[in-house]
């Protein structure tokens, strides 16, 4: 089986080492550099506290091979399992707190309902008052986006993925329905283009994945939208101990770094969320946007407030489909999407690479129910709702 994957992030990578795994001849091909689109300006998190079954059970299957991560690939790749701390400001959120913990309790998590005052035990800087419920669960934490596409990367290459960086596909081609080959060609503007006959495409393109769709006739509803973080100096420090803290209904979160520093971030627009060239867009952080987050954090932490000196920051990007859930399935007949995580591509991506994997040799996969995420629900009215979205 000839395979082609478009896309050299970690949902990529992953799918072209489980691919390989299983027998496949795999070419990646990625028109920058491994990483470098929204896997590399990740905040690394991975949870299992999402308000829908599906995603759960995608994060609950990627954590059984990010904790075995170094042993299986050799990498260490930073895990530190800090937990999750969901914080609530209102009943309704509350309640929607305490289904979501019976859910993911019912399909294995560690998830518990916390008082706001039991939460500072987890977070000790934490005001209380602000909030009428939180969540936590000890096994959530975060990792190091970057190692996990070394990890994957020297693994695939090992198993004899050709992976081709500074290539493009320029288009793709059907017969009778399915997606039989590919062109191909490096960006220098002396490359040569090639075609790649195959069995299967894999479009794991993220922020690129609408247009790799377009090559062969399929309308993908996915958007990048411009996301940031900002990187400051806490006062008081935050301890490395405290986990990544969500005020879910403001959309604030922060979580501590190493050597005393601390990442704030959140969207507070919802109405002013334009999609973005991910070819072309601002990759900086906005100032007043970070002023704006230290602001938020500050509202119910100790441990920002005036005294916070903003060192740096970032942009990236959400590939985000409506109903905030990826699309993974075989969307025609040799092409096979894996994209539209809308922020949850990382922690998604070992149970993702492998559902690719079946998706090709068996034409279906026993893992995950991945039902909910074809792609034709939107036209059938049949969308999620994943609250849980920071």
């Amino acid at each position: 089986m000839d395979v082609l994957v478009v896309g050299g992030g970690v949902v990529g990578l992953s799918a072209a080492y489980s691919l390989s795994d299983r027998g496949a001849n795999v070419t990646l091909v990625e028109k920058g550099s491994l990483g470098n689109g929204s896997t590399a300006r990740a905040a690394g998190g991975i949870r299992s506290q999402f308000s829908t079954r599906v995603n759960v059970e995608l994060s609950l299957a990627s954590k059984e091979v990010w904790n075995s991560f170094e042993d299986r690939f050799g990498v260490d790749i930073g895990l530190r399992k800090n937990g999750y701390l969901f914080l609530a400001r209102s009943d309704e959120t509350a309640e929607q707190f305490r289904e979501n913990v019976e859910m993911q309790r019912e399909l294995g998590a560690e998830s518990e309902l916390l008082t706001p005052a039991e939460a500072t035990e987890h977070c000790p800087g934490l005001d209380p008052d602000p909030f009428v419920a939180a969540t936590y669960n000890p096994d959530d934490g975060i990792a190091d986006p970057n190692l996990a596409v070394q990890g994957y990367a020297e693994a695939a290459r090992e198993q004899g993925v050709d992976i081709r960086t500074k290539t493009a596909v320029t288009d793709l081609h059907r017969e009778d329905g399915r997606v039989v080959a590919a062109d191909v060609r490096g960006v220098d503007d002396a490359a040569e283009t090639e075609r790649h006959e195959v069995d299967y495409v894999v479009n794991a393109a993220g922020a690129w994945a609408a247009s790799i769709g377009e090559m062969a006739g399929v309308d993908l509803p996915i958007a990048p939208r411009r996301r940031q973080i900002a990187v400051v100096d806490p006062t008081p420090a935050v301890p490395e101990s405290v986990p990544l803290t969500i005020d879910l209904e403001t959309g604030s979160y922060f979580r501590p770094e190493r050597d005393g520093v601390a990442l704030v971030g959140g969207h507070f627009d919802e109405d002013d969320d334009p999609d973005q060239d991910p070819d072309a867009y601002d990759e900086g952080m906005d100032v007043e946007w970070a002023a704006r987050a230290v602001e938020h954090a500050a509202e119910y932490a100790e441990y920002f407030g005036l005294d916070t000196r903003i060192q740096r920051g970032w942009a990236g990007l959400y590939a985000v489909t409506p109903d905030h859930h990826p699309i993974l399935e075989e969307t025609v007949p040799g092409l096979v999407t894996v994209a539209g995580f809308s922020g949850h591509g990382f922690q998604h991506a070992p149970a993702s690479g492998r559902i690719v994997a079946d998706l090709a040799f068996d034409g279906g996969t026993d893992l995950v129910d991945i039902s909910p995420l074809a792609g034709d629900r939107f036209e059938r009215g049949e969308t999620l709702t994943e609250r849980s979205v920071a």
